[in-house]
């Protein structure tokens, strides 16, 4: 007879041991599917996060072609190594964290061949200046010309194929530390504290990067709604 045989079930619900309880986090079903081997969730994957995934290679590469390798690279690298994911971050965070390397690392090799002068004007005005116009302050230190509401601009202008082309044209000429937060923040959709462990900052620095980015984005916007 078994020593454990008689041993009884352990008790549903809460164990009264008073150490950690271990919970078992729900499966990431894109993951399970792709470890399956389903080419179908990969396909959709990819066709969910290019588009971001594109912008912020671009931000590094400022090249669509580099940029392209750039990603292709990343879903490659992401099918090798799927197997040692081990999941401490979600699948998305993982993917953008493998593109952010690889982008970084072709931007290092490309920047060895750069011209001298080329140096100088890379991310120019990077934290320098007023984010917004001092002009539009009264002495008070209040708005005397407030942000546009653009509330008199029909929705139909406002979505339109240009419109939206001046925003990623604004986007991509942000310095490039702005760039990024941008794109992971409000392309990416990816939450603060996402933000700050792929790119290693500080909450702070990822608060003042956001704003500067945000309103060189907005003030482009207005300008061009005028």
């Amino acid at each position: 007879m078994s020593l454990f045989s008689s041993r009884p079930p352990w008790p549903e619900g809460r164990s009264s041991y008073p150490g950690p309880q271990v919970v078992r986090e729900p499966s990431d079903p894109d993951l399970v599917a792709l470890k399956s081997g389903d080419e179908s969730a990969f396909e959709a994957l990819i066709g969910r996060y290019h588009g971001p995934m594109m912008r912020l290679a671009v931000s590094y590469l400022r090249d669509r072609g580099a940029a392209e390798d750039a990603v292709q690279e990343t879903w490659l690298t992401c099918l090798r190594t799927l197997d040692r994911f081990e999941g401490r971050s979600s699948l998305k965070t993982w993917v953008f964290g493998i593109l952010l390397n690889v982008a970084r690392s072709r931007h290092r090799k490309e920047s060895r061949i750069l011209p001298f002068t080329s140096l100088f004007r890379r991310d120019a005005g990077e934290g320098r200046g007023p984010t917004v116009d001092q002009r539009r302050f009264g002495g008070d230190g209040l708005w005397s010309t407030p942000p546009d509401s653009w509330s008199n601009v029909p929705e139909s202008k406002l979505l339109d194929r240009e419109t939206i082309d001046q925003v990623k044209g604004a986007i991509e000429a942000l310095p490039t530390k702005q760039r990024e937060v941008v794109i992971l923040r409000d392309v990416a959709g990816f939450d603060a504290d996402e933000v700050c462990g792929l790119l290693s900052i500080s909450p702070a620095n990822r608060r003042v990067r956001l704003h500067r980015g945000r309103a060189s984005v907005r003030k482009a916007l207005e300008d061009y709604l005028k």
